[in-house]
C-alpha cells in the first residue's frame, strides 16, 4: 500500500520557444535562451598564466584517466572488480546512442586525450537506452537551472514521458574562468565535459533506487563546438527545505530514511566507499517522495591517505573530527563518516525529531545525536532508521501512547461531514485537516487531543507505510 499524496502541478505553454530551447539543449547558457540570440566569437587562443595549452591539455588528461578508473572500478580499499561490458558504444548504430556521422579529426591542445572519449574494454553495462533520436521531436522544453558546470531541462518526449537533460553551461562558471585563463573554447568545453561524463559514468555504476536513473546521452555538435554531450536522465523535483519543513513527519522520515539507504550503498558500492564531496540539498531531488542523489560530479572514490592520526582531520564549519589512520596507510571511514556528518547537518537535525510520534522521539534523538557525534557508522544509522520504521508501520509506537478514550463515537458508513473541515498542521491538505493514521483507535486519539474535532472520517487512501488517511471535522 502507498501513501497518496495531492499536488497541483503548474501548467506550461507548449511553444516555450521550442525552436531556440533545442538549439542549447547541447549548448545550455545560465539563462533561457532568447530569440535570435548568437554566440559571441571563440576567443583566441593564449599562452594562459600557467603554461597554456600545456596545462590545459595535463588537466584534460586527469579528469579523462579518472573517468577510466571509474569505468573500470575505483581504486583504494574496497575496489570492486572490473566489469567488461560497455557503457558507451561510439560507433555509427552501436547501442543506446545513434550518431548522425562518425567522430571527425580535431585540433587538441598538446598531449590531451581525443574527444568524444573512446571506450575502454572495461566499461560498465548495460548501455543507456536512449539516445540523440529520443531528442529529436521533444516537447515542452524548459529551462531549469544550472550550476558551476551544468544546466538542466525539462522536456516532454515523444511518448509523453517527461526527463532532465543536462549539458554543460556555456555561460557556467567553470567554463568561463576555464577560457579566461587557456583562451581555448573547445579545449575548456572538453575539461568541462569530462565532468559530466565522470557523472553519467557514475549514475550507471552506483545503480540504487535512491541514486537518478540514467537513461542514455547524446553526442551533437552545436554552436561552435564538436560532439557537444547531452546526458538524459530521471527527472525529480528540487528539494526545498522550507516546504518539507512543512509536510508531515512521515514524508520528512521517508526522505532521512532514503538518505540513509544511499549512504549505505556508497559506503558499500562496486567502486568502494564513496564520498560526496558537496553535499547540499541542492544535489539531491525527489521523485515520488523518494530522496535521490543527482549531482556526482564532485564525488570521489579514494580514501585519504596518511601517515598518522594528524593527517585525518575531517573539518566542517562547527566542528573538526579526527579519525584514525589505519596500519595500512588511509584514514579509516573518512569518506563514510563525511557523508554522515552532512546528512545530520542538512537533513537529519531538522527533518527527523520534529512533530514525530511522542513514544518514536527517543529513538529519533539518538540517532540524531549519534550522528552528529560520529558516534555510530552508517551500517548502524541505518538500522536504528530501519528499527523506527518497523516500529511506525507495524503500529507497535502506539502502544503506550494510545489510551481508552472517554467519549463515545457514532459509527456512520459511506458519509461525509461537509464544510465542516478545520485547518491543522502538519496536514496533507493546507486546507483542511487531513493526518495519517494507524488504526481507529488512533483517529479517536487525535480526535481527543484537537479542541475543535467533533467527528471523523476515515478514507480509503494509505500512505507508503500502509497507514489509513484521516480527516478530521
Amino acid at each position: 500500500m502507498r501513501r497518496r499524496r495531492a499536488a497541483v502541478a503548474a501548467g506550461f505553454c507548449a511553444s516555450f520557444l521550442l525552436g531556440s530551447v533545442l538549439n542549447v539543449l547541447f549548448a545550455p547558457g545560465s539563462e533561457p535562451p532568447r530569440p535570435g540570440q548568437s554566440p559571441g566569437p571563440s576567443p583566441a587562443p593564449g599562452p594562459g598564466r600557467r603554461g597554456g595549452r600545456g596545462e590545459l591539455a595535463r588537466q584534460i588528461r586527469a579528469r579523462y584517466e579518472e573517468v577510466q578508473r571509474y569505468s573500470r572500478g575505483g581504486p583504494g580499499p574496497g575496489a570492486g572488480r572490473p566489469e567488461r561490458r560497455r557503457l558507451m558504444d561510439l560507433a555509427p548504430g552501436g547501442p543506446g546512442l545513434q550518431r548522425p556521422r562518425p567522430p571527425r579529426a580535431r585540433p587538441l591542445p598538446d598531449g590531451a586525450p581525443g574527444w568524444p572519449p573512446a571506450p575502454g574494454p572495461g566499461s560498465p553495462g548495460p548501455g543507456p537506452r536512449l539516445g540523440c533520436a529520443a531528442l529529436r521531436n521533444v516537447s515542452g522544453a524548459q529551462y531549469l537551472g544550472s550550476g558551476y558546470t551544468k544546466a538542466v531541462y525539462r522536456v516532454r518526449l515523444p511518448g509523453g514521458a517527461a526527463v532532465a537533460l543536462k549539458a554543460v553551461d556555456f555561460s557556467g562558471h567553470d567554463l568561463g574562468s576555464c577560457v579566461r585563463e587557456f583562451g581555448a573554447r573547445r579545449g575548456c568545453y572538453r575539461l568541462a565535459a569530462h565532468k559530466l561524463l565522470k557523472e553519467m559514468v557514475l549514475l550507471e555504476r552506483l545503480r540504487h533506487p535512491n541514486v537518478l536513473q540514467l537513461y542514455g546521452y547524446c553526442y551533437q555538435d552545436s554552436e561552435d563546438i564538436p560532439d557537444t554531450l547531452t546526458t538524459i536522465t530521471e527527472l525529480g523535483a528540487p528539494v526545498e527545505m522550507i516546504q518539507l519543513l512543512q509536510t508531515s513527519w512521515e514524508d520528512r522520515f521517508r526522505i532521512c530514511l532514503s538518505l540513509g539507504r544511499l549512504l549505505h550503498h556508497l559506503a558499500h558500492s562496486p567502486l568502494g566507499s564513496v564520498t560526496l564531496l558537496d553535499f547540499r540539498p541542492r544535489q539531491f531531488v525527489l521523485v515520488d517522495g523518494e530522496l535521490k542523489v543527482t549531482d556526482l560530479d564532485d564525488a570521489r572514490v579514494e580514501e585519504t591517505p596518511c601517515t598518522g592520526n594528524a593527517d585525518c582531520i575531517l573539518e566542517f564549519p562547527a566542528r573538526n573530527f579526527t579519525l584514525p589512520c589505519s596500519a595500512q596507510g588511509w584514514c579509516e571511514a573518512m569518506n563514510e563518516k563525511r557523508n554522515l556528518y552532512n546528512a545530520y547537518r542538512f537533513f537529519f537535525t531538522y527533518l527527523l525529531p520534529h512533530s514525530a510520534p511522542p513514544s518514536l522521539r527517543p529513538l529519533l534523538d539518538s540517532i540524531v545525536n549519534a550522528t552528529g557525534e560520529l558516534a555510530w557508522g552508517v551500517d548502524e544509522t541505518l538500522a536504528q532508521l530501519e528499527k523506527v520504521l518497523h516500529l511506525y508501520r507495524s503500529g507497535q509506537y502506539l502502544q503506550n501512547s494510545t489510551a481508552g478514550s472517554q467519549a463515545e463515537y457514532q459509527r456512520l458508513p459511506d458519509s461525509t461531514i461537509p464544510q465542516e473541515d478545520y485547518r491543522c498542521w502538519p496536514s496533507y491538505h493546507h486546507g483542511g485537516c487531513l493526518l495519517s493514521v494507524f488504526n481507529l483507535a488512533e483517529a479517536v486519539d487525535i480526535c481527543e487531543n484537537h479542541a475543535q474535532c467533533q467527528a471523523f472520517v476515515v478514507t480509503n487512501q494509505t500512505t507508503w507505510t500502509g497507514e489509513l488517511g484521516e480527516r478530521t471535522s
